[in-house]
Formats: structure tokens, sequence, C-alpha cells
């Protein structure tokens, strides 16, 4: 069933979804934390829009709550459809969101498409199980806490931007400039830029006093 119109708070918690557009405290472990640090400014809006409205609401015995474009515009004060519908495109792609369209009896679906969203533990799972790995295999899934000590320590700092963010994840995982820039999509002078605040952020000079900050 598609949402009924109603009016939904989704005013977003820092506990609920951290790393949001004011750099949040995470306290929930890494799981949130890896899943925020993925998604873009547009999809973190509507990822942590649909979470709340959805935990407010709850499942109802009806396998969870559906949004569409239309009703995240509502949800989120975002008056572009088009910026939506990019957001929506970007979450289905990391597996945060799942589409679904709604069938008519004579055969062929309807062009309205709602989305169902999951949990951040969730989402982890279902990029695993369709190799889409979040940030690298020894951070998304390494039973060693101190993996789970520099995901924190990350999220923790409220001087980071997003961006610093992935980049100092990817230098713990041992990525040269060139293969951070490739994968995060940007040039390797931008990750240069990068470095040069997360070290002045962190109070070091070079890579490795970094990772050592991060991992002790």
């Amino acid at each position: 069933m598609f949402p009924q119109k109603r009016q939904i708070s989704a005013k977003v918690d820092a506990e609920t979804y951290p790393l949001g557009e004011q750099n949040e405290r995470a306290t929930d472990g890494q799981a949130k934390a890896l899943v925020a640090l993925s998604h873009s400014p547009v999809e973190r809006r509507l990822y942590s829009s649909m979470l709340v409205a959805h935990d407010a609401v709850g499942d109802g015995g009806n396998g969870g709550q559906l949004f569409t474009a239309r009703s995240l515009m509502a949800l989120t004060g975002i008056q572009s459809l088009s910026t939506v519908r990019r957001g929506l495109e970007g979450l289905v792609s990391k597996f945060s969101v799942e589409r679904e369209g709604r069938a008519h009896a004579d055969g062929p679906r309807d062009q309205s498409v709602a989305y169902r969203v999951f949990p951040p533990e969730e989402v982890i799972a279902r990029r695993n199980e369709n190799g889409f790995v979040t940030y690298g295999k020894g951070i998304a899934t390494s039973s060693d806490r101190s993996y789970e000590r520099v995901i924190q320590r990350v999220a923790e700092n409220k001087n980071l931007s997003r961006r610093e963010a992935q980049v100092a994840l990817c230098c713990v995982e041992g990525l040269t400039n060139a293969e951070i820039g490739l994968r995060l999509m940007v040039t390797e002078q931008t990750v240069k830029f990068h470095l040069r605040h997360i070290f002045i952020k962190f109070g070091v000079k070079r890579r490795a006093e970094l990772i050592s900050r991060l991992l002790l």
C-alpha cells in the first residue's frame, strides 16, 4: 500500500542518523556512521527523513511504510522533484532503499513508484550480499574492534566535514591519494586538499601519524 496522506514529523535526531549536515555526534555503532558517510547530502536528507517517519509509524504489519517522491518532497522540504528523484536513485544504487511499483489487474505497472527504506544494519548486510563494499572489506566486515574505534573517532569528530571523514577512513585502509580519488570520484588534488585540512584538525603532519591516532 502507498503511504496515507497525513503529516509526519521528520525532524532528524542525531542518535537516529549520525553525520548529517551539521556533523552530528554518532552514538550507536559503526553501521550508522558508515551508511551516513556513503550518502550524498541530498541522499542523507532523504534517507534520514524516511527512517524517522518509518520509526514513527511502525511496520503496522504491512511490511513497512512506503514513500513516493512527491510525499518525500513534503516530508523533507526539498522543492525540486527532480532533485528528490536523483537522490532516490542514488539511494537505490547504494541498497539503502528499494523501489517498488504498483501493479494493475490488467498487467502493466503504474508510473507511480514507491520506496521502502532499510535500517543501517540491514543496508550494510544488503550491500555485502550484492558485492557492494561500503568502505573497504577491512572496515566494513572486520571483527577487529580497532576498526570500530576508527569509525567512532571519525564519526565523533565534529570538526571533520563528510568528505574529510571519508578521506580519513580511506587512509586507514591504506589507499593512495590516487586510489582515494577513484573511490570518492574526485581528483587527486582534491584529496590532497582534504588531507591538509585533516592533518591540521588532528594536529599531525603525515599519514602514519593520522592512522596511529585513529587506530590506537
